[in-house]
């Protein structure tokens, strides 16, 4: 999984360097994984600005805006968390693109209504963010790494679906 999350974060890295566009991540699960693979590929410093491990709700609340409401109501695993983690991302970093993941990655911490294995990855724009939930749960670790696998993705078919926007920026200057 580790060289799938090489290739993956090239692939991005293809896409946004000499962009003038700029990536950010808003983990809790995956602690920083996501970030971690994206800086493995040299360059990364033109288009990634950096990460936010918000492992905790307190974190989630007072660094990325995360709404003290859904997070009481919904808990942090949720669609809608996923989704303003990204939004703070995005603000708190200054950057174009964000993604993120929140869940429960086990072995502990799962409920009848969350099970161990159910992650949410948000990924997106300030105008459009988009969800996926993981559901299956294979241990901690493959979990993490599917995650950001799934992570990085999303947010590359993201990218990808908006090539030309990427490319009118880069022929402006």
């Amino acid at each position: 999984m580790e060289f799938e999350s090489k290739i993956l974060s090239k692939s991005i890295s293809e896409m946004l360097y000499n962009s003038d566009k700029t990536l950010g991540t808003a983990e809790s699960c995956t602690g920083g994984r996501i970030a971690e693979a994206i800086i493995s590929v040299p360059g990364a410093s033109d288009y990634f600005k950096g990460g936010i491990v918000s492992y905790t709700n307190e974190v989630k609340e007072s660094i990325l805006g995360v709404s003290h409401q859904v997070l009481e109501e919904q808990t942090a695993v949720c669609e809608e968390v996923a989704k303003e983690m990204v939004i703070g991302a995005i603000k708190a970093l200054n950057v174009d693109y964000a993604v993120s993941a929140t869940g429960v990655a086990g072995p502990t911490g799962g409920t009848p209504e969350i099970p161990v294995g159910t992650i949410w990855i948000g990924y997106g724009s300030k105008d459009e963010v988009r969800t996926v939930k993981l559901s299956e749960d294979f241990g901690r670790d493959i979990n993490l790494a599917i995650a950001t696998n799934t992570a990085l993705k999303s947010i590359l078919s993201f990218l990808q679906e908006h090539e030309e926007e990427l490319k009118k920026e880069k022929n402006q200057e």
